[in-house]
């Protein structure tokens, strides 16, 4: 028998088993352990509430990771089961199989199995495991480790621990939705009746807005975050929560209100900034900028992989400062949509198409007031960038002849398969209010454009007008 048709015997019986719900819960100790994530899977998005409570409880295995699993009704209520499941305490009555869950994944990952293959390592291994905090299990167990192995103390007279550790690991996103609010409630609650045996390892947090939001925050242990969204914040509360967080690997603040700056807060942020060796990814929306590029660029790693500066008032000087900065070399995304960057000189954009000409990816420059001449000056730096996939310039006052020549420059350019470009002006009665767009005029730019494709070759090349 393959392993194709067992894996379907295994859900077929796992359904069946969730017909006779009481049976099966008084059963989980006997059934056999392949069985285990089949049905956990079954009534997960089966809804079955008090058997997840239960199968939880008995878990055969280290880890429990959701990963891809999901449900359209009532998704919170099946995730507070499933942790309200969670045996601080060490069952008293448990399964003859180890060991027991401890660590309870409730990200959504696509990839992630639902268990860790287990590996014959000096304690059982789960490749999502906190490797941050002291007080995840790997570290705990890792001093454990360390302590036998210098034959400290007597482990034959040492007191079993009543409670043994255990890892939540869950993304967090704190917004004003009721149901939302409920949940983290019951979350806050979990932690207080655990506070020394259950670590919550949050990954990826988002926060709209701060206020009402402290309460979870001082539960978390913020050094864990590896991807921080941050809307509508004052710099102050900013800089609190990066002064605590030293392992992200992205930040992302947007509305930042202008009033809430001052010299000596913009510099405890950057100060916070410096600290953050591993970012790759930085994004600032509708946070001034002017002229101070070049103060923010001296502290971020060089290494950076991606800066998202839309709405951000650059000036030239910030452009010039970028293309002379060690980030440009690097970099592989880059967002300046909404600064009118372009309106004098297009000399420093020219240098930074050349400095970051052999990496840059994804390039974002929408409505940032290129006209034909910038952009014509432009298209030979452009031309050169090999790696580029995607080029957005929409809302742009670009007209159907330098359209037209962009594309005959750009096609050489194999790795380039999404390019979204501005309605030309000509569709337009008056483009600088966007006014009486003329749909057949643009019906037949699209069509000139894919004409041009087809001769070139580059079918797989897809040009997509931006006209809302």
């Amino acid at each position: 028998m393959d392993q194709k048709t067992t894996v379907t015997l295994l859900e077929l019986a796992a359904k069946s088993l969730l017909n006779n719900e009481p049976a099966t819960i008084h059963a989980l100790d006997e059934i056999p352990r392949d069985l285990f994530v089949p049905l956990f899977n079954a009534a997960f998005l089966g809804g079955h509430k008090t058997i997840l409570k239960a199968m939880v409880k008995v878990w055969p295995f280290r880890c429990l990771h959701i990963g891809s699993l999901t449900t359209r009704e009532s998704y919170y209520d099946i995730l507070e089961a499933v942790i309200d499941g969670l045996q601080i305490l060490p069952a008293q009555n448990s399964s003859s199989w180890g060991p027991k869950l401890r660590i309870l994944d409730l990200r959504s990952d696509l990839v992630c199995k639902t268990i860790c293959s287990e590996i014959g390592t000096a304690f059982p291994f789960c490749f999502k495991s906190c490797i941050y905090s002291q007080h995840s299990i790997l570290k705990i167990e890792e001093a454990q480790h360390r302590v036998r192995c210098l034959g400290i103390g007597n482990s034959g007279s040492e007191p079993q621990s009543a409670q043994e550790p255990m890892e939540l690991l869950m993304d967090i996103s704190l917004n004003s939705t009721l149901r939302t609010k409920q949940f983290l409630s019951f979350i806050c609650s979990k932690i207080q009746q655990n506070v020394r045996s259950l670590h919550v390892c949050c990954r990826d947090l988002q926060i709209d807005r701060m206020s009402g939001h402290k309460s979870i925050l001082q539960f978390l242990d913020l050094g864990c975050i590896e991807n921080l969204e941050m809307d509508q914040a004052n710099l102050s509360e900013v800089v609190t929560l990066l002064a605590q967080m030293i392992h992200l690997n992205s930040l992302t603040l947007c509305n930042i209100p202008f009033k809430t700056y001052n010299r000596r807060k913009f510099r405890s942020f950057l100060l916070c900034l410096g600290r953050l060796d591993h970012l790759q990814e930085l994004s600032l929306s509708f946070f001034c900028l002017t002229d101070q590029l070049h103060k923010l660029l001296r502290v971020v790693p060089p290494q950076l992989d991606s800066l998202y500066l839309p709405h951000c008032q650059l000036s030239h000087r910030d452009v010039t400062v970028l293309s002379q900065s060690s980030q440009a070399t690097h970099l592989r995304v880059l967002s300046l949509s909404n600064n009118h960057i372009f309106s004098e000189v297009n000399e420093p954009f020219q240098a930074l198409l050349e400095k970051v000409s052999s990496t840059l990816q994804h390039l974002v420059i929408n409505n940032c007031m290129i006209t034909d001449s910038t952009l014509s000056a432009v298209i030979p730096a452009l031309s050169h960038c090999t790696q580029l996939h995607v080029l957005s310039f929409a809302f742009n006052p670009i007209t159907m002849p330098v359209l037209k020549s962009l594309l005959q420059h750009l096609t050489s350019l194999m790795k380039l398969k999404y390019v979204i470009y501005p309605v030309p002006v000509h569709c337009y009665e008056e483009w600088i209010f966007h006014d009486r767009l003329d749909r057949q005029k643009l019906a037949e730019v699209q069509a000139q454009l894919e004409a041009m494709l087809h001769g070139a070759q580059r079918n797989d090349m897809k040009w997509v007008s931006c006209s809302e």
